[in-house]
């Protein structure tokens, strides 16, 4: 027992080892060369060790197949080894197609030049300079990941930031506070510090100028030297065609996307229909709401697969900053009461949201909302019934593949865990997180109850991000 105990710790530090040396060369890929690796669409940017190791492990259990970290460890380092262009590649999947088809080739750079055949096809892209109009709860995660992911800025560049009021040295101070500390996503892991005498905040070494403004047609960006930038609206104050169109008013701005159901403009769930907009011609685009883009995607893959007769949404939802934190006078009834102490029962567009960007949906949804004490995470609870029969098995079986594969695999992810409550998703990026233990289909077959988790915020500005990137035309290419 000795022995074995003592063989057990060897191995432990051999793989420690090599998640050491996984991790270096995945950050010498993404600084030196634009190469951003991914693991089965988690990110891998600023992990550690465990939570590194813990995503091999969940990979091994989600695919059925064993997931090493030294495989992983000889597939980036053969990436290393071959000159590509900015890219996003998936290791995870990379992984799992070395396990079953390395016995085809002669080496490990052979294997991927057989998996990356139509690189060969990428274009050059031209970063995108981003205005984040805005600074709350969407616009500070926004800035955290465009600031960590910048890179060499050769995708999206975060210029500036414009907010209402006086900008003076104690705002500033301010805002840099609430983008480094976190309630709920903790602590920025970077550095943020002030430039009083160019109102800005120095992000990772990179000046992001604070602009105040109450009208965006008023500012001139180009003062900045910003160009040609994709105005991010996070505010909430603009949702029609007409409002929004004022940001292309201003000076250097030549894209818009709202961060919100809009009027009269294309609403978009990033991985659904954002290809049936092409931003060469579109300038104005929403990214819909967080829940739209958490039911969303689930129920394309269940109408292409058994077809959706109807069904009613309803939505667990984290409380929000449109509630009082005590009781107290709102526009809307039941949103008064103190969020933080009450279940309040209130309305939800997602329900015909959802036909905006899902057509197959029209009519056939309900929906309502219940706002929860939870700060952050929240549940979708679909109930269906179908005009295909299915069963539980089969009905996770097809969401497991498109998890794994197709064009919604940045949207799913599909969840193992038995034990699975709404904090364990916070910081998930994907924005659909099915809770596979919990499906229920009824005995005729032809009802079925699937529970969707969602970050409400960390996940829906990944959809965001993601959506920006095709708006701003710097997509690189994928490998997942």
């Amino acid at each position: 027992m000795s022995n074995n105990y003592e063989q057990e710790l060897v191995f432990q530090t051999d793989r420690r080892r090599a998640t050491v040396e996984f991790i270096k060369i995945i950050s010498d890929l993404w600084y030196d060369n634009n190469i951003e690796l991914v693991f089965l669409r988690n990110q891998l940017i600023d992990k550690n060790v465990s939570e590194i190791m813990q995503l091999h492990q969940y990979a091994g259990d989600f695919v059925q197949k064993p997931i090493s970290i030294f495989d992983t460890l000889i597939i980036t380092k053969a990436l290393e080894n071959i000159k590509l262009p900015p890219a996003k590649i998936d290791i995870g999947k990379l992984a799992y197609e070395y396990h079953l088809e390395i016995e085809q080739f002669e080496t490990t750079e052979l294997f991927i030049a057989s998996k990356l055949k139509n690189i060969d096809q990428f274009q050059e892209i031209k970063p995108k300079d981003v205005v984040l109009y805005g600074f709350g709860r969407i616009g500070r995660l926004l800035a955290r990941e465009l600031m960590t992911r910048t890179g060499k800025g050769k995708q999206l560049r975060l210029r500036a930031i414009v907010t209402r009021g006086t900008i003076d040295k104690t705002v500033l101070e301010k805002r840099a506070s609430l983008l480094q500390n976190d309630s709920v996503h903790g602590y920025f892991p970077g550095t943020v510090r002030i430039d009083k005498a160019n109102n800005a905040l120095i992000i990772n070494g990179t000046t992001v100028h604070m602009i105040s403004a109450s009208a965006p047609e008023t500012i001139d960006y180009e003062q900045y030297g910003i160009k040609n930038a994709l105005v991010i609206d996070n505010t909430g104050a603009f949702r029609d065609k007409e409002a929004l169109s004022r940001h292309l008013l201003a000076k250097g701005v030549s894209k818009v996307l709202l961060t919100a159901p809009g009027k009269g403009i294309p609403n978009i769930v990033y991985g659904v229909n954002h290809k049936e907009h092409d931003p060469n011609t579109v300038t104005i685009f929403s990214a819909a709401s967080c829940t739209t883009n958490a039911i969303t995607p689930v129920l394309k893959i269940i109408n292409d697969t058994f077809e959706i007769k109807r069904g009613h949404l309803e939505t667990i939802h984290a409380y929000t900053n449109d509630q009082n934190l005590v009781d107290n006078m709102h526009k809307k009834y039941r949103r008064g009461r103190a969020a933080a102490l009450n279940m309040v029962i209130t309305e939800t567009g997602a329900g015909k949201a959802v036909a905006k960007a899902l057509p197959a949906m029209e009519n056939k949804l309900t929906s309502n909302a219940i706002r929860v004490p939870v700060p952050n995470g929240s549940l979708a609870i679909l109930n269906l019934e179908l005009e295909r029969s299915t069963s539980k098995e089969a009905l996770n079986t097809a969401m497991k593949k498109y998890a794994l594969e197709g064009d919604l695999v940045e949207q799913i992810k599909y969840e193992l865990n038995n034990e699975l409550v709404s904090s364990d998703i916070i910081g998930s990026a994907q924005p659909s997180i099915y809770d596979s233990n919990a499906t229920i289909v009824d005995k005729n077959e032809k009802n079925c109850i699937v529970y969707v988790w969602y970050d409400n915020e960390y996940g829906y500005s990944h959809q965001v991000m993601r959506l920006a990137k095709y708006v701003a035309q710097v997509r690189r290419y994928t490998y997942y």
